[in-house]
């Protein structure tokens, strides 16, 4: 369930906006913008300091990623960078029990995102370990079977475009309009999506997926269009090339641009960040929000 309901006070034209997410039967409220935090249980993860494999790095991610003000942990067993080698569903499954029983076991009531594209393992983090939320960097593309288990686990789910896959995604993308086409694209899955009684719907424009240095901030320019949609808009551009092959290093290197294209997002209306960097990003929405007059309500 997502709500945007606008209150107008004509006298001092003052809006107030609010939006609530179902996760694990409460609601998030996200008017004030949320920090994701990465946790990748992956040997080959485009930045290394975000690979956590064994227990006391997991247990210190997690720990980190809340303390540093993070309310969602997204969870991931595949690597989505470009040209990333393909696994098996057996290993993303053993990667991600392992992770889980961990986590439940030190955090149990963290909230949890899984990033999975196959159905699946998207069921089995649901009904086995409680995961509250299944972020798909294909949006029922490489699953069909997706958007069906999406709508009976009743769980929010996380749309983001991609044009082609992960082992082919930066081989030429092209788009005679990329705002046109990734709004297009977006109309017809969130159709599909309500059609099937999907409720909580969360838009990933897919920084970096499929798309040139050009095509990522073109979009980045006309973020505020995703509007359009009355959906929660996540924003993932932590420490991605379209920030270090403009300005030089690798990733390592990116997090002062990665907070620059953040407080962008945030000035353009994004509701989620999902980021390497918790605090920094915390930070940036503590200092957007006093701008706008926003209150965090838990």
């Amino acid at each position: 369930m997502y709500i945007c309901n606008t209150k107008r006070n004509f006298a001092n034209m003052e809006t107030t906006v609010t939006k609530l997410i179902n996760v694990n039967g409460q609601l998030m409220d996200l008017a004030y913008p949320r920090v994701m935090g990465i946790l990748n249980v992956t040997p080959d993860s485009f930045y290394a300091d975000s690979r956590k494999q064994t227990e006391t790095e997991i247990i210190r991610r997690v720990r980190e990623i809340l303390e540093e003000g993070g309310s969602i942990i997204d969870l991931g067993a595949y690597s989505s960078r470009p040209n990333a080698g393909h696994i098996t569903p057996e290993e993303e499954m053993s990667r991600l029990r392992n992770a889980l029983n961990i986590i439940r076991r030190e955090y149990p009531d963290a909230v949890l995102s899984i990033d999975t594209f196959r159905a699946d393992i998207a069921r089995m983090c649901v009904e086995e370990y409680g995961a509250a939320i299944i972020n798909d960097i294909s949006a029922g593309n490489m699953d069909k079977q997706m958007f069906s288990t999406v709508a009976r686990l009743g769980i929010p789910y996380v749309i983001m475009h991609m044009q082609g896959t992960p082992q082919d995604m930066q081989q030429n993308p092209h788009y005679s309009n990329i705002l046109k086409e990734v709004l297009y694209y977006f109309s017809e899955k969130v159709q599909q999506l309500k059609e099937l009684g999907v409720k909580d719907i969360i838009i990933d424009p897919g920084f970096g997926f499929g798309k040139t240095l050009e095509h990522n901030y073109a979009l980045l320019d006309q973020l505020e269009e995703f509007s359009v949609f009355g959906l929660p808009l996540l924003v993932g551009v932590s420490r991605k090339s379209m920030i270090y092959r403009l300005l030089g290093g690798g990733p390592e290197d990116a997090l002062n641009g990665t907070s620059i294209i953040n407080t962008v997002a945030l000035m353009k209306g994004a509701d989620i960040l999902r980021v390497h960097d918790v605090k920094a990003a915390t930070e940036a929405i503590k200092i957007i929000a006093t701008m706008k007059g926003l209150k965090q309500n838990d």
